[in-house]
């Protein structure tokens, strides 16, 4: 198994002795830094909105689901079918606070295989709500 995204489950570690796991690729700690670098510069102490993937024990899939929905910075949760388990939508203060919880707490959840993070680079359309029109195509005809 490896781990997908910017971090690893502590107690998921590969034994890859000084190597970290990024899309199923070993990374040496010094790419690993500079990859923790430029991620943080990036988003720095902007909000950041994320949607994170869960692959579960499905014995205990809704005591999962119900974890994972009680922090609150997770903003919705669905037990879905297909490639993964658990789905969530989370906002967080920082890429630091994003970082943490995935760390920190989801490392803490019994049942938890795998995760997946992936951050929200635009949002167009949330909660039914329109948040960026369609541009006109006439202004891009010309």
């Amino acid at each position: 198994m490896f781990i997908r995204g910017a971090w690893e489950l502590p107690k998921a570690k590969q034994s890859l002795g000084n190597c970290w796991i990024q899309g199923g690729v070993p990374v040496e700690d010094k790419d690993k830094k500079e990859y923790e670098e430029a991620i943080s510069s990036y988003y720095g102490e902007d909000q950041v909105t994320a949607l994170v993937t869960f692959k579960i024990d499905t014995k205990g899939s809704d005591d999962v689901a119900e974890k994972i929905a009680s922090s609150s910075n997770i903003e919705d949760v669905f037990l879905v079918t297909g490639d993964t388990d658990i789905v969530a939508k989370a906002r967080f203060p920082s890429y630091a606070a994003l970082k943490k919880f995935i760390v920190d707490e989801v490392a803490e959840i019994a049942g938890v295989k795998e995760t997946r993070t992936f951050m929200v680079v635009t949002t167009f359309k949330e909660r039914g709500k329109m948040l960026r029109e369609p541009e006109d195509e006439e202004s891009t005809e010309k």
